[in-house]
C-alpha cells in the first residue's frame, strides 16, 4: 500500500476507540471497486442487543481477515449469508465468549468461533447458517480460532489432504506460501508428510520467513521469473502443486507437471481485482500428464472439523506446526487490514485483536 493509502486508512481510524457500553459495527458504505479504499466503510455504534429466548450474547474477542471479505462487501462471494447491501455488516469470522444465554445449548462463559461478523458484540440463534462450533480448552490461546484452529486451519488440512494426497518425498509447489493458508499448508506437506516444498513468496523477509516454515526453497515473484526459477530449482517437474494464486503462476506451475501430478485451487488473489479474469490457455497439460485439478470450498469440509482440529492441535503441540498469526490490534484498523492483504503486508494468518485473550473460559 502506498503512503498516501496508509495515511487514509490511518485517518479513517483516528479518534475510533470501543469500550464495553456499546455495539461498534464496520458497515458497507459502498462496493469497492478495485482494492477497498476508506469510503468503502461506515463506522456505527449501536446498544448492545439484548439476548431473546433462544439466543446468547456474543462478546467479540479476535476477528479473522481473509480476501473473500471484499467480494462479501461486493455483494458476491456469500456462502450461505445474505447477501450484503450497503449499511449492512461487513460478513467475517472471529472468536467471541458467550456472556449471556437464554439458549439450552450453549453455556454462559463458553468461547465459540462462527460468524460474528464486523461488530464487537451479536445476539445470536447459533444457526447452521452462522457456523459456529465450541472452542474446547486445550491449552491454546483463543486467538488460534480466528485462524489456525479455524477455517483457514481447515482451509489448509482439507485442500491438502483431502485434495493433494500428498506422500513422502514429492515435489511440492506452494504459491502464497508466507499467507495464512499457506503457512500452514507449507508445515503440514514438509513436517507431517515430508515432501519437499519449493514456496513462492514476495520480498526477501518473506522468503527467509518461509524457509523457516516448511519450505525447504523458495522463489521471490517480485525479483524473479517464476518459470525460470522453477526450471532450475525442480528440473524433473511438479508433483502437487498447491495454489493460493492463480493468473500466471498457474500456469506456469501447469507447464512443468510430471506424471500423475496434481493441482490443487485453494485461492486467487492475484485475479480478484483483475477487471477480465485470467484465461488459463494451457490446461490441456493435465491430459498430457494424466494429472488432474481439483478445487475447493471449506464450508464442504465442515463434517471433518472436530477431527482436523484435533489433528492441528495435536501437532502445534508436538511443534511440527507452529502458528503465524499477524494480529492487527484494534477494531478501528480492521478496514487497514483488510486493504493490506491485497498488497501482501502480512505474513501468516491476518486477525485482528478486539480484546484480547479472555479472563479465564470454559
Amino acid at each position: 500500500m502506498s503512503d498516501n493509502g496508509l495515511c487514509a486508512f490511518a485517518a479513517l481510524a483516528a479518534g475510533k476507540q470501543i469500550d464495553d457500553d456499546a455495539n461498534y459495527q464496520w458497515r458497507v458504505a459502498a462496493r469497492p471497486v478495485g482494492n477497498v479504499v476508506p469510503d468503502d466503510f461506515e463506522w456505527a455504534v449501536t446498544d448492545i442487543p439484548e439476548p431473546d429466548d433462544g439466543e446468547v450474547l456474543l462478546k467479540t474477542h479476535y476477528l479473522g481477515l481473509a480476501p473473500v471479505m471484499r467480494f462479501y462487501m461486493q455483494g458476491t462471494g456469500a456462502a450461505g449469508e445474505r447477501v450484503l447491501q450497503p449499511g449492512d455488516v461487513i460478513h467475517g469470522r472471529g472468536v467471541a465468549q458467550i456472556v449471556k444465554s437464554r439458549h439450552p445449548d450453549w453455556r454462559e462463559g463458553e468461547m465459540v468461533q462462527g460468524q460474528l461478523g464486523w461488530q464487537t458484540y451479536k445476539a445470536s440463534r447459533m444457526t447452521a447458517q452462522e457456523k459456529f462450533f465450541a472452542m474446547p480448552y486445550n491449552g491454546l490461546p483463543a486467538a488460534l480460532g480466528s485462524g489456525v484452529l479455524g477455517m483457514t486451519g481447515l482451509s489448509a488440512h482439507a485442500g491438502l489432504f483431502a485434495c493433494g494426497d500428498p506422500k513422502n518425498g514429492e515435489q511440492m509447489v506452494l504459491s502464497g506460501a508466507a499467507g495464512g493458508v499457506g503457512s500452514i499448508v507449507s508445515q503440514l506437506a514438509a513436517n507431517v508428510v515430508g515432501c519437499n516444498v519449493l514456496g513462492i513468496a514476495g520480498g526477501q523477509n518473506k522468503c527467509a520467513f518461509i524457509l523457516e516454515h516448511g519450505c525447504s526453497q523458495a522463489i521471490d515473484y517480485k525479483s524473479e521469473n517464476i518459470a525460470q526459477r522453477l526450471d532450475e530449482l525442480l528440473p524433473d517437474g511438479i508433483d502437487l502443486y498447491f495454489d493460493n494464486v492463480g493468473g500466471e503462476t498457474l500456469a506456469a506451475c501447469l507447464e512443468r507437471l510430471r506424471l500423475h501430478s496434481r493441482v490443487i485451487l485453494c485461492g486467487s488473489i492475484s485475479e480478484y481485482a483483475r477487471e477480465q479474469p485470467f484465461a488459463l490457455s494451457n490446461y490441456t497439460r493435465l491430459r498430457a500428464t494424466d494429472s488432474r485439478m481439483q478445487g475447493f470450498f471449506v464450508y464442504n469440509h465442515l463434517s471433518h472439523w472436530e477431527r482436523v482440529m484435533d489433528d492441528l492441535a495435536t501437532w502445534i503441540h508436538d511443534g511440527r506446526l507452529q502458528p503465524v498469526q499477524d494480529v492487527e490490534d484494534g477494531f478501528q484498523n480492521m478496514p487497514g487490514a483488510l486493504a493490506n492483504l491485497y498488497y501482501g503486508r502480512n505474513v501468516g494468518v491476518q486477525c485482528c485483536s478486539v480484546r484480547g485473550e479472555p479472563a479465564e473460559w470454559n
